[in-house]
Parts: structure tokens; C-alpha cells; sequence
């Protein structure tokens, strides 16, 4: 029996995922044919799904990794966002792919998109794994989408649930019975 078996119900299996991410890699790859491009993963929840889709894209990439927080650890956003790591070297004139986990009510990745307007890349795409439009309080055109989900709070493959669960190969809903 796995540790999770009593607390997190499957939503998302791994198989549905990894075709996923593998459909996103060859979308990603056909639309910067001739470019390089540089993966920005946001920490911690983006992890597992831009080492996956990284492995699916055919293309010179480079991977930095900045880390932002609007939780401080609880299920609910602050609103507030806040940079917890910056990126290693400069991003003017890149072709920048913003890798998340998840948006939900849309402020962090407004912020974020607004935080690379001023660096000045070449371009800036978002790719995000699930999309819960229910929660926006700001509209993001998410360019590379993995699966839109219902107003549930999930755990796994790189979600968390007080900072455990991202080590599932699923995206799970944690039960409430």
C-alpha cells in the first residue's frame, strides 16, 4: 500500500500525462524550428513537467529555473507574489518559454509575464500543465496547455500539499472524507 492510498484520489493518471507532455513537445518543437529557446521553470510545482517536456523537445534549450510564491504554504493564493529565486544569467534577446505547473487565479504568471516584458526577450511564451479558469481573477493566454481541471485542489507530480505529494507520478485530489 502507498503512503497515499487513504489521502489523494487519481485525477490524472501518469500515462495521460506523459502523452500530454509529449504532444506539447512536438507542438513546442514544430514552433521554434530554427531557434533556440530557453525553458524557465517556476519553482518548486513546475519541476517534474519541464524535465519531462524538456526531454520532448527537439531543439538546442537551455533551463533556468526562477522561484516565485503567492501560498506560503497554505491551499489558498495571498494574492501577493513574491520572488523566491532569480534566474542565473540575462534573458534579452532569448526566446523565453515560461514553464508552470498550474494557473489558476492567473496572478503569478501575470507577474511574471510583466517581470519579463522589462528583460527584454526576444519572445515569451507560457506553458502550463493544468489551467483552472473557475479560480481567474486575470485572463492569461496559456500558448502550450496541458489540461484544463475543475476547482479542486490537487497534489502530485510536482503540486504539493504543504510542501509533500509532489513526488506522485499523477496529478491526485486530496479527499476530503
Amino acid at each position: 500500500m502507498a503512503f497515499y492510498d487513504d489521502t489523494v484520489e487519481v485525477m490524472l493518471p501518469a500515462e495521460q500525462l506523459q502523452a500530454r507532455i509529449a504532444e506539447l513537445g512536438a507542438q513546442i518543437t514544430q514552433d521554434y524550428r530554427g531557434k533556440e529557446l530557453t525553458l524557465i521553470g517556476v519553482l518548486k510545482g513546475s519541476i517534474f513537467f519541464l524535465t519531462d517536456l524538456a526531454r520532448h523537445i527537439d531543439l538546442p534549450i537551455t533551463i533556468e529555473l526562477m522561484g516565485v510564491s503567492s501560498y506560503q504554504g497554505g491551499t489558498e493564493t495571498t494574492g501577493e507574489v513574491r520572488v523566491t529565486h532569480d534566474l542565473s544569467r540575462p534573458m534579452h534577446g532569448r526566446h523565453v518559454l515560461l514553464v508552470e505547473d498550474i494557473v489558476d487565479t492567473g496572478l503569478t504568471m501575470k507577474f511574471l509575464l510583466a517581470n519579463f516584458a522589462a528583460r527584454g526577450p526576444a519572445s515569451v511564451k507560457v506553458a502550463s500543465l493544468l489551467e483552472k479558469p473557475s479560480r481567474a481573477k486575470v485572463k492569461i493566454d496559456i500558448d502550450y496547455k496541458g489540461f484544463v481541471i475543475e476547482d479542486r485542489f490537487v497534489v502530485g507530480y510536482g503540486l504539493d500539499y504543504g510542501d509533500k505529494y509532489r513526488n506522485l507520478p499523477f496529478v491526485g485530489v486530496m479527499r476530503t472524507d
